[in-house]
């Protein structure tokens, strides 16, 4: 049997639910040991009680629902009051940020070092507050989290199947506390807790999530009882530590209500988000099933500016030249499942295409801006030019360590090459404001600003400091 999740006290976070009239509709989650319950919530002139979502390993996880009106400012719980961001109508700021971890040994690494640009976010936002958290995908690192038990210890190298149901289900719950201990290191270190439990958040997930290459992998592997496993435990906590849910919450929070894909919009006065799931359905050759483009192309961004979360970069590189050249060389082969999970593989672009005229047609009635991570690079692109040109803004690597210059400069010099998948619409990737190469090699975030009805993007870059603000039409 697994060592069990130990004890501990943890949160609030906020998570954002939409709005109501005038009022922000919000969930806060509390982690406690069992046994212990949350004080009361305060909100204005109203009082919350919890609602416990479930229990892992030594911890009951709590939820708030509850409201904000503009008058409010903040809540209350315990003896700490938390301001929130509140005036959604005029100017405000948003920050995204991706790659929250590092695929080994992330556990061990000095928390201070860690998470030194969440800190640099907690000073921004103390400057000017941001309006919300947007997360891009690998808010954790599981890669781990497979080992310390018979049945995964290997995987996926090696597939191993359980002699009983008791056997698999030892495994879930090994899983599952493996899992809750990295989103609590994660998601309550000091800067992400004390950032996250003011400014509300909406997060997609990506392989990482999961494990590495989660989709990309061969379906023997994925599809094998022990991958079946991982990807019902993933599935479960990332519910719960993304989204403060269970499954009975999916119908009220997603737009597949079967919970089949796990694609979401949300809404603030004047701006909308949709973030497609990009790993739900994902296997070698779809990015995207039946579900998740559905979800998709029912979406209607109307007349208001529409940032697209997509987990992996939509506009990027041509692909297809690195694929082929590694296939003849059979030790560059094992980095294949990498390349697959872009949607500039070779296996993927009829979808590629589709998902590019998708946002073609939004961008007929609206500006459309794509926000991205993954690569742990900062970078660029836009497509097409004048009245239909899409950016997109890549901020990835909020803790996760930048790649050698090296790597940045190569691919650097492959994004050279462009592509056009949509005729008519060439795809270019820029440097960004104020830098020489189109890849910086640097660990960064975005910041999202709309300041008289007009939206710019800046990167904070760990090493450079801040681009200069980047006009998006």
């Amino acid at each position: 049997m697994t060592s069990e999740f130990s004890a501990a006290r943890l949160g609030p976070i906020l998570y954002y639910r939409g709005l109501e009239g005038d009022r922000l509709k919000l969930a806060a989650m509390v982690l406690l040991p069992i046994g212990e319950t949350p004080d009361l919530l305060y909100a204005g002139d109203d009082t919350y009680e919890p609602k416990l979502l479930r229990e892992v390993g030594r911890n009951a996880i709590w939820r708030f629902d509850f409201h904000l009106s503009q008058a409010a400012g903040g809540y209350r719980l315990g003896d700490e009051t938390y301001e929130v961001q509140t005036e959604l109508t005029g100017d405000i700021r948003i920050a995204f940020a991706s790659c929250n971890g590092e695929e080994e040994g992330d556990l061990d690494r000095d928390q201070e070092e860690r998470n030194k640009m969440w800190a640099h976010m907690c000073n921004e936002h103390r400057r000017a507050p941001f309006a919300l958290l947007l997360q891009g995908g690998d808010q954790i690192y599981a890669d781990e989290a497979t080992q310390g038990h018979p049945l995964s210890e290997d995987w996926p190298d090696k597939v191993h199947r359980p002699n009983t149901a008791e056997e698999l289900e030892d495994l879930a719950d090994h899983l599952r506390q493996r899992f809750a201990e990295r989103y609590v290191q994660a998601l309550f270190g000091d800067a992400p807790a004390w950032i996250m439990a003011r400014v509300p958040t909406l997060a997609i997930w990506d392989d990482h999530d999961i494990c590495d290459g989660w989709g990309s992998l061969y379906r023997r592997k994925t599809h094998s009882e022990v991958g079946q496993c991982l990807f019902r435990v993933a599935r479960e906590m990332y519910l719960l530590f993304q989204h403060a849910a269970v499954e009975a919450d999916i119908p009220d929070l997603f737009l597949d209500k079967t919970g089949t894909s796990l694609s979401w919009q949300r809404a603030l006065p004047g701006v909308q988000f949709f973030a497609p799931d990009l790993r739900a359905e994902r296997g070698r050759r779809q990015v995207m099933g039946a579900y998740g483009w559905s979800a998709t192309e029912a979406v209607q961004p109307g007349e208001t500016h529409t940032f697209l979360i997509s987990s992996t970069p939509l506009l990027g590189p041509r692909l297809s030249l690195v694929e082929r050249f590694m296939l003849v060389i059979p030790t560059m082969q094992k980095y294949e499942d990498d390349l697959r999970d872009q949607w500039q593989s070779r296996a993927h672009r009829a979808e590629w295409a589709r998902m590019l005229k998708q946002v073609l047609k939004w961008r007929e009635t609206a500006p459309v801006t794509v926000l991205s991570g993954e690569i742990h690079l900062a970078t660029r692109a836009e497509m097409g030019t004048g009245e239909t040109r899409i950016n997109q803004l890549v901020a990835s690597g909020i803790a996760h360590r930048a790649p050698p210059q090296s790597y940045a400069r190569s691919l650097g010099a492959l994004a050279g090459l462009g592509d056009a998948p949509v005729p008519g619409h060439p795809i270019r990737i820029h440097p960004l404001p104020g830098q020489k190469h189109r890849y910086v090699a640097e660990r960064n975030y975005l910041e999202l600003c709309r300041t008289d009805g007009k939206w710019s993007a800046i990167w904070h870059l760990e090493d450079s400091g801040d681009t200069a603000p980047m006009a998006l039409e």
